[in-house]
């Protein structure tokens, strides 16, 4: 007999037993996904529940990144997700998630339960460089949970010429950080 994933979707059960199963105080739900009650929902389960649904180009990025490092407690109402320049992947349900192109390095995206990302340190500029609504609570979480320090910061921005918003994204950096250099873990 095969044991079920720890993470389900309607892929695995019936859409019915998921709901029925959470009724039953089995399952609880996790973004579009759903995961027994004893669950553990560190960052592999957060991953993994979004893994499933996407194609292998699209990395996490922005709030979608952010939630599975752990500095968000729930999952963006769309996920935001990105590929690199020339992969020509879309997502297959745009009304829950959003797809741009953006220049990325290798060195920049990790897997985690066979979900692409973004690093902590790009997902800490990004989120300061295009977030309309920018909570610093968030860039300081993203900070401890990859030893992000300034340094780190000032040299991502500075990698690439002509990087769009990058005075905005190095002020609010600067703001969120305060007098700190860097972050310790927790």
């Amino acid at each position: 007999m095969s044991r079920l994933s720890p993470v389900l979707t309607a892929s695995d059960l019936p859409l019915a037993e998921l709901y029925a199963a959470r009724l039953d105080g089995e399952l609880v739900r996790l973004g579009e996904s759903f995961t027994a009650i004893d669950q553990p929902h560190d960052r592999e389960t957060r991953a993994a529940s979004i893994a499933r649904e996407l194609p292998d180009r699209l990395i996490a990025e922005r709030l979608s990144a952010a939630w599975i490092w752990g500095a968000l407690p729930y999952p963006p109402a769309r996920h935001e997700l990105c590929a690199s320049l020339g992969a020509r992947a879309r997502a297959s349900n745009p009304r829950r998630v959003s797809v741009r192109e953006v220049a990325i390095s290798p060195d920049e995206i990790v897997v985690i339960a066979g979900q692409r990302l973004t690093t902590p340190v790009r997902t800490l500029v990004d989120l300061a460089r295009f977030s309309t609504e920018l909570d610093t609570e968030v860039l300081r979480a993203l900070a401890r949970v990859g030893a992000v320090t300034l340094g780190d910061c000032r040299a991502a921005l500075d990698r690439r010429r002509n990087l769009p918003n990058k005075r905005r994204g190095w002020q609010r950096i600067l703001e969120s950080f305060g007098d700190q250099v860097s972050f310790s873990r927790s």
